[in-house]
C-alpha cells in the first residue's frame, strides 16, 4: 500500500465512472424535494444582494453576507436568477456537486495508484455522515469547496509529474477559489505534503516544500480571516467559546474519535448532537487526547512496514484541525461536534478502508473472497438506504427540528426554532411549551426568552412576557430587538414613558433599525406630541425612504399638528409604496376634507373601503361628505356600517340621527340621538376620526 499499482477492486472499467453521477442522484433523491431548514435564508440570496449592485456587495462589503465566502455567494447569486426560490435546483447542484467531488477522488487516487479508487468514491457518495453537508442547502459551502480543493489537488499532482508552470499556476487559482467558498479548504497543502511523504518515504525541499510555501502562507491567512469574522461578524464570542488551552485539547481529543467512530458506527447521526461538559478537572476525559496521541505513536513507529495507515490518519487529523475547538466555531454554541465539518477529512477513512479491502481481496481464499464482496455489497446497500432515510430529515422546517429533538431533546436551538414554526401556524400553546423547554435548558438563552415573551404577549399575558424580555436583557443588554419588543409590550398595557425609554435605547443601540423610530412615533401620536412623533417618523424615512407606515405615520403627526396640506404629500408618498394601504386612503380623505376638497376626499374613502370595507373610520367619514351633499339615505348606510364594526361610536349614531331628522323622520332620529348620548355618557366625550 505504498503506492503500487493494483488491479481495480470488483473489475471496474473507467467508463462506470459516469455511474457515480447516477449513484448519488438515486441516494440522494429524497433530497430534491426538500425544502429550506433552519439559516439557508441567510446563504439563498437575500432581496438586497440580488442587483448587480449586490454582487459587489457579497464581495466588497464584510456582513453583506453572513460568513465571507464571496465566491459561493456568487454562485448563489447565479443560482437564484436560474430558480429564483426554489429549493430544487438548489438541491441538485449539490447532489452534482457531490457526485463530482466523487469523480474526483477516483481520478487522484488512480494518478496515485492507490487501489480501491471506486470503492472509496462510492463510499464517499453513499455514506450517511455526507448527508448533512449534501441535503442542506446552506452547505454548499462544503460541496463547493471541497470540488475544487479536489481539483486542485489532481491538478497539482499533474504539476508535481510534469513540473509545468502553468499546472502550478491553475492549482493554485482552484485552491484561491476553493478557500473563497469555505476556509476548510486551508488543509490541502498540508494534505498534499502528507501525500508526498506517503509516495517518497521522505520530504525534499525544493521539490515539495517550497512550491508549497506560497499554498501555505495563503490557507493561514484565509483561516485566521476566517476566524476573525466568526468572532466579529457571526458571534463566535463570550462565555461559551472561552476555553482555556487544556480544555480546547480536551475537546479535540474527544472530537477526533467522535468523527472516526461515526464513519465506522453511522448510527445515531444529528444535526444537533449534545454538547459535552468539558473540564480540566474530571481525569477521564484526558484519555480521548492521551489515546489520540498514543495511537498516532503506534502508527509513526509502524510507518516502516506501511506509511499508508499514518497517511490517512495524518490527512484525517489535519482536515479536522479547523473544526476541533482549538479555532471559534459559532455552531460550538449548541454542539462541539456536526457531521458536516469531517465531510472533506471523512475522505481519508473511506481511501484508506477501499484500499485495504483492495489489497485484501487478491490475497484471500476463493470462498472468502466471495463472502468479503458479498459483505461489502450489503454494507454498501445499507449505507446507501441509510442516506435515503436521512434525507428526509431535512424534508420541512417541522420535520428538521422534530428529528433533533426525537434524538437529542435537549438541543435548545430546535426547541426555540421549532416554537416559531408553531407560533406562526398559530399554534400559540405549542410553541410557549417548546419555548419554556429551550430556557430550562438554558437558563441565560436570550433569543428563547425574547421569543416566549413575544408568544406570551400573542396570548395576551404581557406581564409575564415582560418577565422574559427582562431575562433576555440580562444575558445580552445589547439586543435591540428586545428592548424593542419590550417597548411594545409595555405600551400595550399602559406603561407609555418605560416604552419611551426601551425604543429610545433600541434606537441608540441600533441606529439602522426601523422599528423603534415607527413605535415610537406611534406612542408619541397617541399621546398628542405631535412635534415629537415628525422627528420620529421623519427619522424612519431616512432610514427606509419607501416605507409606507413611516410616511403615513407622518401624515397624521402632520395632521395633528394642524398641517394638512403637508400631510396630504405624505400620505401620498405612503400610496405610491403601497397603493392597497386602505388606512392611508383614509387619511388622505381625511385630509383632503380638512382642506375642503370633498369631491376628492369620497374618492379617496371610497379607494379605503375597496382595500379594506372593515374601516368604521372611512365608513364614518364617507357618511359625512355624502351627509353634507344632502344625500342622506347613502350616508345612513354608512353610518350604520360604521356601527357595525364599532358599536360603541357615539359620533355615528349622533350623525345617523341628524341625517333621519333632515329626512323628516323625527322618531327615529331621536332613538339614535339617545343612543349616542348614552354611548358618550358611558364613553366620555367622542373624538371623531
Amino acid at each position: 500500500m505504498n503506492g503500487q499499482p493494483q488491479r481495480q477492486l470488483f473489475g471496474t472499467p473507467p467508463w462506470q465512472v459516469a455511474g457515480f453521477a447516477a449513484a448519488a442522484l438515486l441516494v440522494y433523491l429524497p433530497a430534491l424535494g426538500c425544502g429550506f431548514v433552519w439559516n439557508d435564508p441567510d446563504y439563498v440570496t437575500a432581496p438586497a444582494l440580488r442587483s448587480l449592485h449586490g454582487l459587489w456587495l457579497i464581495w466588497f462589503k464584510l456582513g453583506a453576507t453572513q460568513q465571507y465566502y464571496p465566491l459561493l455567494h456568487s454562485a448563489f447569486w447565479v443560482e437564484h436568477r436560474l430558480w429564483g426560490d426554489s429549493p430544487l435546483g438548489y438541491h441538485l447542484v449539490n447532489v452534482l456537486l457531490h457526485a463530482g467531488s466523487a469523480t474526483l477522488l477516483w481520478l487522484i487516487l488512480r494518478r496515485l495508484a492507490i487501489p480501491g479508487a471506486w470503492l472509496a468514491a462510492l463510499l464517499f457518495i453513499v455514506h450517511p455522515v455526507c448527508v448533512e453537508s449534501v441535503a442542506w442547502v446552506s452547505e454548499a459551502k462544503n460541496t463547493f469547496s471541497t470540488f475544487l480543493y479536489l481539483a486542485a489537488a489532481l491538478t497539482y499532482l499533474r504539476f508535481d509529474e510534469r513540473r509545468r508552470p502553468a499546472d502550478y499556476l491553475l492549482a493554485l487559482a482552484l485552491f484561491a477559489m476553493a478557500l473563497l467558498c469555505k476556509t476548510v479548504a486551508a488543509t490541502l497543502p498540508g494534505a498534499l505534503l502528507v501525500v508526498f511523504w506517503w509516495r517518497r518515504g521522505r520530504l525534499d525541499w525544493s521539490r515539495d516544500v517550497a512550491p508549497m510555501l506560497p499554498w501555505l502562507a495563503v490557507g493561514a491567512a484565509s483561516g485566521l480571516f476566517s476566524a476573525w469574522i466568526e468572532r466579529t461578524y457571526i458571534g463566535a464570542i463570550g462565555n461559551d467559546f472561552s476555553l482555556g488551552g487544556m480544555a480546547r485539547v480536551l475537546v479535540a481529543g474527544r472530537a477526533v474519535w467522535f468523527y472516526l467512530g461515526k464513519l465506522v458506527w453511522p448510527v445515531g447521526i444529528n444535526f444537533i448532537y449534545p454538547r459535552w461538559h468539558v473540564s480540566t478537572a474530571d481525569a477521564a476525559q484526558y484519555a480521548y487526547p492521551a489515546a489520540a496521541a498514543l495511537f498516532t505513536l503506534g502508527l509513526f513507529l509502524a510507518r516502516r512496514r506501511s506509511r499508508a495507515p499514518l497517511a490517512a490518519w495524518l490527512f484525517f487529523v489535519g482536515s479536522l484541525f479547523p473544526t476541533l475547538g482549538f479555532l471559534n466555531v459559532f455552531a460550538f454554541l449548541f454542539s462541539y461536534v456536526a457531521d458536516h465539518w469531517q465531510y472533506l477529512a471523512s475522505i481519508g477513512v473511506f481511501t484508506f478502508t477501499a484500499a485495504a479491502l483492495a489489497v485484501a481481496l487478491p490475497r484471500a481464499p476463493a470462498t472468502a473472497r466471495r463472502a468479503l464482496q458479498a459483505l461489502v455489497a450489503v454494507v454498501l446497500g445499507l449505507l446507501a438506504a441509510m442516506s435515503w432515510r436521512e434525507c428526509g430529515t431535512f424534508r420541512d422546517l417541522k420535520t428538521f427540528y422534530g428529528t433533533i429533538l426525537e434524538r437529542n431533546p435537549d438541543a435548545f436551538m430546535a426547541h426555540n426554532n421549532l416554537g416559531i414554526e408553531l407560533k406562526l401556524e398559530g399554534r400559540l400553546d405549542e410553541a410557549i411549551a417548546h419555548y419554556r423547554e429551550a430556557v430550562r435548558i438554558r437558563p441565560d438563552y436570550a433569543e428563547g426568552h425574547s421569543n416566549l415573551g413575544l408568544a406570551l404577549c400573542a396570548k395576551g399575558r404581557d406581564e409575564e412576557g415582560i418577565g422574559h424580555y427582562r431575562m433576555a436583557l440580562r444575558s445580552e443588554p445589547g439586543n435591540a430587538v428586545v428592548h424593542n419588543n419590550l417597548g411594545v409590550a409595555l405600551a400595550h398595557i399602559g406603561r407609555m414613558p418605560e416604552a419611551i425609554e426601551q425604543y429610545q435605547l433600541a434606537a441608540r443601540l441600533d441606529p439602522g433599525y426601523l422599528d423603534p423610530a415607527l413605535n415610537l412615533g406611534f406612542i408619541c401620536l397617541r399621546l398628542g406630541q405631535f412635534s415629537e412623533a415628525i422627528a420620529s417618523y421623519e427619522r424612519a424615512i431616512r432610514l427606509r425612504p419607501d416605507n409606507a407606515s413611516a410616511e403615513n405615520g407622518l401624515g397624521l403627526a402632520l395632521a395633528g399638528a394642524g398641517r394638512p396640506a403637508d400631510a396630504v404629500e405624505h400620505y401620498q408618498m405612503a400610496l405610491k409604496a403601497n397603493p392597497a394601504y386602505a388606512e392611508a386612503h383614509c387619511n388622505l380623505g381625511a385630509a383632503l376634507g380638512a382642506l375642503g376638497r370633498y369631491d376628492l376626499a369620497e374618492k379617496e374613502f371610497e379607494a379605503a373601503l375597496k382595500a379594506d370595507d372593515r374601516l368604521p373610520d372611512a365608513h364614518f367619514n364617507l357618511g359625512l361628505i355624502m351627509e353634507a351633499g344632502r344625500r342622506f339615505p347613502e350616508a345612513i348606510v354608512q353610518f350604520e356600517a360604521t356601527l357595525r364594526l364599532r358599536p360603541d361610536f357615539a359620533d355615528a349614531e349622533m350623525q345617523w340621527g341628524s341625517a333621519l331628522q333632515s329626512m323628516g323622520r323625527p322618531g327615529e332620529a331621536q332613538i339614535h340621538l339617545d343612543n349616542g348620548a348614552r354611548l358618550q355618557s358611558n364613553h366620555g366625550a367622542p373624538t371623531a376620526p
